[in-house]
């Protein structure tokens, strides 16, 4: 038996144990590459990576140290006496190597892959393999099959509501905070919106990160459950929550990675929307040639899995297809993006005009869900609610009972891009700006991004600025500088 001992080493995913090399109950002599072993109190079981330390400060020759992610799973305290023994192959093994090879997997096949991501049987290598190998072919079956093991079984239950509605946008779209603006009218007209959002994979800030310099989006399922029920509108990070927990393991693999494959991509959102309990669900899919969404065909590819998945799992699932040809608002970053959203929510004449629009279209749609209202009115219902005050006063609620935040200041190292000739900006690419929102560090600190002081369909003067870039360390202005070099994303003419 080994001494139980916690190091605070953070994996972000995978459970690790450590033991020395010299240890007293476990030979290390054949171990030549990554190997998983089974760690056993009197109550608990987990499986874990193996690392050997040479270091007797850190592990000693009687102990065996575990990672937090493993410490916590385990849940036993230092010192308890702990068992290990090499672990037999994740009983999925075989189904996985059948996907790489190109087979189509059963719903079944899919129940035992996420059990054994959930139990801690699968690597981040493994994970990746998985991620890739399903991007690569994955029937409407197979969709719906992942979708379900995702869910496990496991949903919020909203029995006191008979419409329980969400929106999801699909795009990658730079700004494009539409979401936020939805919930605050959508709940001002008392429809339950439990909006759950996730952190951004491969885009600049996504929508926790906005929310998130406004108040608290890190809440427990009993308080994600207790605000829909009083408030009706909640905004909130779906990892803190009980459900989907595989979700958050291929999420934090693919973000690592800075890749997302389609299928998987709407998967994973179909499922954190169906374990939340929404029963009507409202898909934005932008197409543009500078998206991740590129062609109508791919877009409607999309829409007809989501609605087989809806039709299977007893969730109405509508999907519109959108222009996703250029940023949504001017704001890129939290802060920003944030500071644009209440400019709509006030009625402010300088709010993005085309923020607003979307907004209102998505929450009209979303409004139509009632059967009370007709087809039609749910956009001019929406603009009602608006223009009342009332999608604002909704949106302070929601922040006074989430918990307000102090809003960050924006970085101070700022550089103006500037038009390199003269006409009309034609196209701005989506990915581009993305990119160099990452690089200034949008994805580190809420006060940065981009400003973007021009759109599609303006015409600019040689040296007159396109956009704005805010970071908070010049390296970071650097980096995002030598992005723009390559291409500053517009194409004038």
């Amino acid at each position: 038996m080994l001494s139980l001992k916690h190091l605070n080493i953070k994996s972000f995913n995978e459970n690790l144990a450590y033991i020395n090399k010299n240890c007293s109950e476990y030979s290390i002599d054949d171990i030549s590459s990554l190997s998983q072993v089974e760690i056993q109190t009197e109550t608990s079981k987990i499986y874990a990576f193996l690392q050997v330390v040479e270091d007797d400060s850190l592990v000693s020759a009687t102990e065996i140290a575990l990672n937090d992610e493993a410490f916590a799973d385990l849940g036993e305290s230092e010192g308890a006496q702990i068992s290990i023994s090499l672990a037999a192959p994740a009983p999925s093994r075989a189904a996985l190597k059948r996907k790489i090879a190109g087979n189509i997997l059963s719903p079944q096949d899919y129940k035992f892959i996420i059990k054994d991501i959930i139990n801690h049987r699968y690597s981040d290598i493994d994970i990746a393999s998985f991620i890739v190998a399903g991007g690569t072919f994955i029937s409407a079956n197979e969709v719906w099959g992942l979708t379900d093991a995702l869910v496990n079984n496991n949903k919020i239950n909203w029995t006191f509501e008979n419409i329980v509605v969400d929106h999801h946008c699909l795009g990658g779209i730079p700004g494009n905070k539409t979401d936020i603006i939805i919930a605050a009218i959508v709940g001002a007209y008392g429809l339950a919106i439990p909006k759950t959002v996730a952190k951004a994979t491969t885009s600049c800030a996504s929508v926790a990160d906005t929310m998130g310099v406004l108040c608290n989006v890190n809440l427990t399922q009993d308080r994600f459950v207790e605000l829909v029920q009083n408030n009706r509108a909640v905004i909130a990070n779906y990892e803190p929550l009980d459900i989907v927990d595989a979700v958050k393991s291929i999420s934090n693999v693919e973000r690592h990675l800075g890749l997302t494959q389609q299928e998987f991509l709407l998967t994973s959102v179909l499922a954190i929307k169906i374990a939340a309990g929404v029963t009507h669900l409202l898909i934005d899919i932008p197409v543009g040639e500078k998206s991740r969404i590129k062609t109508t065909y791919e877009a409607i590819r999309l829409r007809k899995l989501a609605e087989f998945v809806g039709d299977r799992s007893g969730v109405h699932i509508e999907v519109v297809i959108t222009d996703g040809s250029e940023p949504i608002g001017n704001g890129i970053g939290a802060v920003l993006e944030a500071r644009d959203v209440v400019q709509v929510l006030k009625n402010k004449p300088t709010a993005p005009q085309d923020l607003l629009e979307k907004s209102l279209f998505l929450a009209g749609r979303i409004l139509e869900f009632d059967p009370k209202l007709r087809g039609g009115q749910g956009y001019n219902t929406a603009a009602e609610i608006l223009r009342s005050g009332q999608a604002l006063e909704k949106l302070n609620e929601m922040i006074k009972v989430q918990g307000k935040k102090e809003q960050p200041v924006m970085g101070s190292f700022t550089r103006d891009v500037l038009a390199p000739e003269s006409g009309e900006i034609k196209e701005i690419d989506n990915m581009q700006i993305n990119r160099i929102g990452i690089w200034a560090g949008v994805r580190q600190y809420s006060g940065v991004g981009i400003d973007l002081l021009k759109k599609v369909g303006d015409t600019v003067e040689a040296g007159e600025p396109l956009y704005r870039i805010y970071a908070n360390t010049p390296d970071d202005l650097n980096l995002a500088e030598s992005v723009v070099e390559t291409s500053n994303g517009y194409i004038i003419k």
